[in-house]
Parts: C-alpha cells; structure tokens; sequence
C-alpha cells in the first residue's frame, strides 16, 4: 500500500487538489476489477483542518496534519494561483515537511504552476522541471539555478516529477500510476479518463508573447523591432548596428534580458506569426513560410517542429 500524501496550500486550485485524489481513487477500482489488490491510501495533508479556497468559495477539509504524518511514499503538490511570489511566500511552512519527507525516501511530484512551490524546496536545483508555459519566464527569473524544461509535458527526475500547464497534470498522474501498478492499470485509467497516454509535450500549445520582464531599454527596442519586422531577414550583426551596439556585447545583454539568443527570439517571434497565420488564413505553407521571412523550405519546416512539435502542415490540419 503507497500512501499518497495531497497537499493542500493556502491559494491551491481546487481541481488540482481533486483531480489527483479521484485519479488514485479511480485506479484503487480498477486494481480491483482486475483481480488485484488496492495499493493507494489516499490523504490531503496540510497545516491547517480546514483551509478556504476561491476567496471563501471552497473550503477543504484535511484528513490529517503534516505533524501527524510521520511517513509517506508520494506527496502531491497541487497548482497554485494568484502571484506566484507571494503564494510561495504564504506556504513556506510546508517546505521543512517537504524536504524531510524527501530525504526520508518520499516522491514529491508538482501539477502545473506546483512547480514553483517545488521549486521553492532547494531540491530542484540542477534538475529539469515544468510548469505552465505561460509562467515559464516568471519560474526561470524566480529559479534560475533549476533547469526549465517549458516544452514536457512530464519531468522525472530522481523521485522528483513535474508537469506542465494546465489539463496536463492527468498525464503525469496517469505517468505515476503506470510508474507503482504497471502498464495494464494505466491504460485503463487512460480509457476511463479519456487521456492521451503518449502525450509528451505541451510546445504545440505554447504562445509566445516576448520577455520583457526586465530593465535593460534597449533590448526592448531590439525585441519590438524584430516582432514588428519579422518578415524581413534580422541577423545578429543587422541588429547590433541598427542598436549601436558591438555584436558581442549586444548577444550577451539580449540573452541575459530575454533567456533566449538573438537567432532564438527571432525564430520564435517568426513561427508564432506563422501559428497564427496557419490557425486563422488561408493560405497555404509556402505562403506563410515566404511571409514570415523564410525563403528555404526545410529550414522553415525544421525551425517550426523544433518550436511547435509538429510540422507546419500537421499544424494547420489540427487548428485551421
């Protein structure tokens, strides 16, 4: 019998608190069905009896008191909401219980934007995490020592399990229950749940909206001028003139601001224009490549599986 420890933080998303408890649940039943024996124990833990969510909508009512849990094999941490740094700030005491659970044997696995308070934990440090890709610059400024991995869907890594935004916490609680009951458990969960058992990656779904969560003025005026210019062909040595600034010190300033390099911000301006030119026009893939300032077919076609996940063509089939 695993006992799964469900955290519930001040500001949790209450999906997220619920969706694990009926996944374990669920796979309890189909142990069951098939003749084995139930291997979870589920339990929402927390510092506090009861804890209010949704400003007073909610309220959850825990089955025991971190203090009361001496050991657990997998603690959940649900999804937070509202600002990231002050819903970290307002659930530190859960850290001390989390780390010693981890260096007592315990997994720890975070759903969505959980990643930051996982991260929070001093133990992600080096690793690879997910979160929700429209947090993934606030996560990378707030834990840059932890190595962001914005495009899976599901991180593992060393008993420590991310996943990313959204509807994509179902993949790695179907991950986990393959993981402790076997393949043939998952793939019933998989059909009772409707879920995707080889979805992998979470880029299809990205949006890229610019990093501009910093100070340095110029790079902003870079950023602008290439999301305002990307059908034109925006090298590195065109730009760093244009700025007044030497190639190798405009490289350095552009990566520090943005977390990605000149040639990076400028693909991904360019394949975002492309998405949307793909989900909403008419024009055909030759068309968009040529608009967005691409005059090589496969290069257009390489740079957009490496951003998207998907060629340009599965792309406007699945969203056009």
């Amino acid at each position: 019998m695993k006992n799964i420890s469900i955290l519930v933080p001040e500001g949790a998303v209450l999906s997220s608190i619920a969706d694990p408890q009926y996944m374990f649940t669920a796979a309890n039943k189909l142990l069951v069905q098939s003749g084995r024996e139930a291997m979870f124990n589920v339990q929402l833990a927390g510092l506090k009896r009861e804890v209010v969510l949704n400003n007073g909508s909610f309220s959850i009512h825990t089955d025991h008191l971190l203090e009361e849990i001496s050991k657990t094999d997998l603690i959940i941490i649900p999804a937070l909401s509202g600002d990231m740094k002050n819903a970290v700030e307002i659930n530190r005491d859960l850290i001390p219980w989390i780390v010693d659970q981890y260096k007592n044997g315990s997994e720890v696995a975070s759903l969505c934007i959980g990643a930051f308070l996982l991260a929070a934990t001093g133990l992600m440090k080096g690793k690879q995490c997910s979160t929700h890709w429209l947090y993934a610059n606030e996560f990378s400024h707030m834990y840059p020592d932890v190595v962001l991995a914005g495009d899976k869907v599901v991180t593992d890594q060393n008993g420590l399990y991310s996943s990313g935004g959204a509807t994509s916490l179902w993949n790695l609680l179907l991950y986990l229950v393959e993981k402790y009951t076997g393949r043939e458990t998952a793939i019933l969960a998989s059909k009772f749940f409707l879920l995707d058992i080889g979805r992998s990656s979470q880029s299809p779904f990205i949006m890229f909206r610019g990093q501009k969560d910093h100070e340095d003025e110029i790079i902003k005026n870079a950023q602008e001028y290439i999301e305002q210019n990307y059908n034109d062909m925006l090298t590195v040595d065109r730009l760093s003139d244009l700025f007044g600034i030497g190639r190798r010190t405009f490289e350095r300033r552009f990566k520090k601001a943005t977390n990605n390099t000149v040639v990076e911000y400028t693909q991904r301006v360019k394949i975002e224009a492309a998405k949307k030119e793909l989900e909403s026009g008419r024009k055909n893939v030759n068309e968009v490549m040529f608009e967005v300032g691409y005059t090589d077919t496969k290069a257009f076609r390489d740079v957009f599986r490496k951003i998207t996940g998907m060629s340009p063509v599965d792309y406007r089939n699945k969203y056009n």
